[in-house]
């Protein structure tokens, strides 16, 4: 059985992955906004926010990051609609392929496409000055936490791609997870914010995420920020995961 999933998600990851590779413009696009960001922040508004002894792309980089994934995960959950309206599960429903495979590979799919997306920023930022003295074991836990990230907001795309009756709907529901970074620390220290705006940044996943990643690139310990990061990514993953499958089942299958 385990088998016959493995066989039947790798044969349909390599379907969307085509139309992945037939359309690079949305991997190149999905780049676009984070990098349009990084270069309004680094020499517009750079100069005038304190970061101490930080460079500004330093400290803000981890949070452009988080926003690539966020902008990517729109177009998982509008080919994932498109699929739904093409009657493309009615026509899997009646081949002998697993259920959940069919889920998997959009999932996949997105990985792969976030994935190429982060390193085109991470390349644009070393082109604009970014350094970081992080080591082997640092940079796989910025890979590992990343790669993390990515699937549970998949996860989540996954949940409007199944329900939207619109292709607005299916990705615009992307745009608060894009402007939430704004409301933590990936770009201002939460110090400067005013009380309840402060509160709400200190207390809300991305900020976590951000200070973990900001820490291990620049070889500070992150023994207190990582297990929060963890949890709040796991249990995105779990709450989403759990919600898209029950929704497929209902829906699709």
């Amino acid at each position: 059985m385990a088998t016959h999933l493995v066989a039947d998600t790798a044969t349909l990851t390599a379907r969307t992955l085509r139309h992945v590779t037939r359309s690079p413009d949305t991997v190149i696009t999905t780049a676009i906004t984070p990098v349009a960001l990084m270069l309004m922040f680094v020499y517009v508004f750079g100069g005038a926010i304190d970061t101490g002894p930080e460079r500004y792309i330093d400290y803000m980089l981890p949070g452009i990051l988080l926003i690539t994934i966020a902008s990517g995960i729109s177009y998982t959950a509008f080919r994932l609609f498109q699929d739904v309206q093409g009657g493309m599960f009615e026509r899997f429903q009646s081949m002998p392929i697993a259920r959940s495979g069919v889920l998997w590979a959009h999932v996949l799919t997105s990985l792969a496409a976030n994935l190429v997306s982060l390193v085109l920023v991470m390349g644009i930022a070393l082109l604009m000055g970014f350094r970081t003295g992080a080591g082997v074991l640092a940079w796989l836990a910025v890979v590992g936490l990343l790669v993390l990230f990515t699937l549970a907001l998949t996860w989540v795309a996954v949940i409007p791609g199944l329900t939207a009756t619109s292709v607005e709907g299916a990705s615009g529901f992307s745009y608060p997870l894009i402007f939430l970074p704004f409301v933590s620390s990936a770009f201002v220290p939460t110090e400067t914010m005013p009380g309840p705006v402060r509160w709400f940044a200190e207390n809300q996943p991305v900020t976590s995420i951000v200070d973990t990643i900001r820490g291990l690139f620049a070889g500070r310990p992150v023994d207190g920020e990582v297990g929060l990061a963890l949890a709040w990514c796991v249990g995105i993953l779990v709450v989403a995961y759990v919600w898209a499958t029950a929704t497929y089942r209902r829906k699709i299958a």
